[in-house]
């Protein structure tokens, strides 16, 4: 499951990154701030899947 987890975190950030840069690139304020709200949604995740992994070993 952690792998999975991990996994997401990852798409999350590439999925934010290219809707960041699509927003900017077409000039959606909107698109451009979910694409940052993703990215940090994916940072979390990730942040949380490490610090289970501190805690496993």
């Amino acid at each position: 499951m952690s792998g999975e987890q991990k996994s997401k975190a990852k798409g999350e950030q590439i999925k934010g990154k290219l809707k960041e840069a699509a927003g900017r690139v077409t000039g959606n304020e909107r698109m451009e701030a979910e694409g940052r709200a993703d990215q940090v949604k994916g940072d979390a995740r990730d942040a949380k899947e490490k610090a289970k992994d501190v805690f496993k070993h």
